[in-house]
């Protein structure tokens, strides 16, 4: 199985969505942003402060390239990935890309909840009401590079373990489809 990569903006479900996604398919679930974190040894924010941005997006490319070339799992990108470099192109030679979707209103309630705004340092001394405005602003900037995704994937109900597990359940559904269709296309 080729991986498959799930993009989008934070707070649109990446990693609640895709750990379900990678249970219910049986393959692996990797958190780009925690395996970057774990060959580093030191945190995003850590890095972005010591090394800045554009060395995190050097180390983010290259983290992509290693599990691309494993395969076979459930990949939840930052919600920068696909923005920077050519991390859209190589996301859709080698595997799936899903763009998970919902309202910039609903993705800002996720962001508001507290152990959500913590574990983002650009939201974390935000005033709640400035939400809104700078997610609305990034997804408008960041959707020419989310609509290049193989599929685009309503995940708005993920709010409950049972609602998630019936989201999940539907894209596996779609994404064994897709694999299918590429077997017949291939001849494999």
């Amino acid at each position: 199985m080729k991986p498959v990569f799930l993009i989008g903006y934070m707070g649109c479900g990446k990693t609640t969505l895709g750990e379900v996604l990678a249970r219910q398919m049986g393959v692996p679930f990797i958190d780009l942003d925690e395996y970057i974190e774990h060959q580093q040894g030191m945190t995003i924010v850590e890095i972005f402060a010591s090394d800045g941005e554009a060395r995190f997006r050097e180390l983010e490319t290259a983290a992509l390239r290693d599990v691309a070339a494993a395969g076979g799992a459930i990949v939840a990108c930052g919600g920068g990935t696909p923005c920077h470099g050519d991390n859209m192109a190589l996301m859709n030679q080698t595997g799936i890309t899903v763009w998970l979707t919902t309202s910039p209103e609903r993705i800002t309630a996720r962001l508001l909840l507290p152990e959500q705004k913590v574990k983002r340092p650009k939201f974390a001394n935000l005033p709640d009401e400035d939400f809104l405005p700078l997610v609305k602003r990034e997804l408008e900037a960041r959707t020419p590079h989310y609509s290049k995704a193989q599929i685009q994937f309503d995940s708005t109900d993920i709010e409950t373990g049972p609602a998630t597990e019936r989201t999940a359940r539907r894209l596996a559904t779609i994404l064994h489809s897709q694999q299918e269709t590429e077997n017949d296309r291939t001849g494999t």
